[in-house]
């Protein structure tokens, strides 16, 4: 029987590489919030629409598409603009998640706003991934090619390791130890996939 686990975390925590371990599993199907909230807000959507509604055509490129990083700026600038920005674009996002649920394979849904969009509910198990804040301050400014400034706004707009520990069924932490992480993550998807 096909089975949704929900993978989770803060910025920076190390879920790509837990998704890329992920892709060596048969039979398991890996559905990416962040390439969906991609989707969601694409030139003239209805995302995009009802984001420019809430932060201003500012938001804007003069092609129309959207400028994250003017985006991320408004948004991550204090704690009712990130909830004012999710409560915007989770049902665009969940439409996409439910759309994508149609085989019988297993499920990994990696989604950063797992338990904030409600999309918890509809898993089997939960999986946080957690690093120290010095680890995910260089990981998120070496992946995004950032100021320091840039990603401690983006790390300060999430939620602290207290928020998955008392939600998530599992933690992993990754702190460095690549051959640990590797084997803890991975066991814990083979007892969820492996019939």
């Amino acid at each position: 029987m096909s089975k949704i686990i929900g993978l989770t975390g803060p910025t920076g925590a190390g879920k790509s590489y837990a998704c890329l371990m992920a892709g060596n599993i048969k039979n398991l199907k890996i559905i990416d919030c962040d390439k969906l909230a991609r989707k969601a807000v694409k030139k003239d959507s209805k995302g995009l629409c009802a984001l420019v509604n809430v932060f201003s055509a500012g938001i804007l490129k003069k092609d129309g598409t959207l400028n994250r990083r003017e985006l991320a700026r408004r948004a991550f600038s204090s704690p009712e603009n990130t909830k004012l920005l999710n409560d915007t674009l989770f049902p665009y996002i969940c439409d996409l998640v439910f759309a994508e649920l149609t085989d019988k394979k297993s499920v990994l849904l990696d989604a950063p706003t797992l338990f904030e969009s409600g999309l918890d509910k509809i898993c089997d198990t939960t999986i946080a991934v957690l690093a120290s804040n010095d680890i995910r301050l260089l990981r998120i400014k070496a992946r995004d090619n950032i100021s320091q400034e840039d990603a401690l706004l983006r790390m300060s707009a999430g939620k602290d390791d207290e928020f998955y520990k008392t939600r998530a069924e599992h933690i992993v932490q990754n702190n460095g130890n690549i051959s640990e992480y590797t084997a803890e993550f991975l066991s814990i998807l083979k007892h969820y996939t492996e019939e």
